[in-house]
């Protein structure tokens, strides 16, 4: 690489660092125009965060021969990152008024035109995907060793399939009914994102789209219901759509409260559930309020808190257990146990979703499970998908959203670590 291209990669990784989004679509172009190989890719997405993948790129792209920066240029365009790309070549006009970056078509505008409607229905403006599709990092199989040390500590995942995933996601509304509720550009995305997941972690998925209110309520009764649930290990419900604090709308602009989601699974509504794992993934605002978040103090991030921990004041009599002895009582259980669920967002405020790449919080729930599935349970993988949405931050220069954060949270009645055990 020509020392002026390093210099220029150099005097931009602080902003290279914070903005460029390195995934499997950007770095293909790399490995497609022989400037990555295989090995090199896998390493650096092998990185926790977005941060740590883009700095190993740019640690790694000096020493990748001649053509190494114009490739990078045309791959940032390419993945409509036209903004660093254009940062680049700025950088590299300041110290060289020839461009080595003959594709002028490459300085284009990075604002994309988005109706101002009411706040939480503004897309993000961070970087889209150039395909139909996105490309996904196959589920990582957990190895025999990990799960004979761990299953019998963790609730049971061994049914094949592991249970039912239901998908429902609502792009479209009737604005006859409420006019407000624009479509949700990019929900296709994470419906095909979730469903092809979930069948790789050995779900047999569903998918139903653009239910009316009454049409979720129809379909979950219908899905709770199913005699299978008996055979298999846990289930999985994906709620997709617009949403207010404590419900989701319906194509219709019907509310659903959530809390009738929940209730539908409870151990009285859905026994043949109980003592199973039943998660629920709700991409949808809570809120208004767009996140414009604040500036960092100097000094470490006080983030950690105390946590507490109860003990039953009794135990399990084996006795119990004995189902056909009439005598004894049976044991009972809370009427709602055994629960996860994955809110995008924070209560009161708006979930951040790309036209092309999707919803941030189901992109980044997508690679944490198919990397971490193999050797991390489910909570500590929502902590992490927390951590990533924590460094996620919108870029939308003149708009209300530039830069404009999301924070996501998730709550548990879980009893035991849920693992998948994904191919095992």
């Amino acid at each position: 690489m020509e020392k002026r291209h390093m210099e220029t990669l150099q005097s931009c990784s602080v902003d290279l660092q914070k903005q460029l989004e390195v995934d499997e679509t950007l770095l293909q172009h790399l490995k497609s125009n022989k400037i990555l190989t295989d090995p090199q890719a896998e390493r650096i997405m092998a990185k926790d965060t977005s941060f740590g993948r883009a700095w190993y790129l740019l640690l790694l792209l000096p020493k990748r021969g001649p053509n190494a920066f114009n490739m990078f240029c045309r791959a940032l365009k390419e993945t409509d990152q036209d903004h660093l790309c254009d940062m680049l070549m700025q950088h590299l006009e300041g110290t060289n008024p020839e461009m080595s970056y003959s594709d002028s078509s490459c300085r284009l505008s990075v604002e994309e035109v988005v109706p101002v409607k009411r706040m939480r229905f503004q897309e993000s403006m961070e970087c889209s995907l150039d395909t139909d599709s996105p490309i996904t990092t196959p589920v990582v199989a957990c190895e025999k060793s990990f799960y004979n040390s761990h299953h019998q500590k963790s609730y049971k995942m061994t049914s094949s399939p592991r249970g039912k995933a239901l998908v429902i996601s609502n792009v479209t509304f009737d604005g006859s009914k409420n006019s407000e509720l624009g479509q949700r550009k990019g929900g296709e995305v994470d419906e095909e994102v979730l469903s092809q997941l979930f069948a790789d972690l050995d779900y047999e998925v569903r998918v139903c789209k653009n239910l009316t209110a009454e049409g979720i309520r129809d379909c979950i009764e219908h899905f709770r219901s199913q005699p299978d649930h008996r055979r298999m290990d846990s289930c999985v419900v994906c709620l997709l759509s617009h949403g207010v604090d404590g419900a989701i709308y319906g194509s219709d602009g019907g509310l659903l409260a959530l809390d009738w989601v929940f209730k539908a699974f409870d151990n009285r509504h859905c026994p043949l559930l109980q003592n199973k794992p039943k998660m629920f993934f709700i991409q949808a605002c809570r809120g208004e309020e767009t996140d414009c978040g604040v500036e960092q103090i100097d000094g470490p991030e006080r983030t950690r808190s105390p946590s507490c921990e109860q003990r039953d004041a009794g135990r399990e009599d084996a006795r119990t257990r004995q189902s056909d002895d009439l005598e004894r009582p049976r044991l009972k259980l809370p009427q709602r146990s055994d629960m996860i669920c994955g809110f995008a967002s924070l209560k009161g405020t708006a979930a951040m979703r790309n036209t092309k790449r999707g919803s941030w919080y189901i992109q980044e729930l997508n690679e944490m499970l198919r990397l971490h599935a193999k050797d991390m349970h489910l909570a500590d993988i929502l902590v992490q998908v927390n951590r990533r949405i924590k460094d996620r931050e919108g870029f939308a220069p003149g708009t209300p959203n530039h830069r404009c954060k999301e924070m996501s949270e998730f709550t548990s009645s879980l009893c035991k670590d849920l693992y998948f055990f994904p191919k095992h």
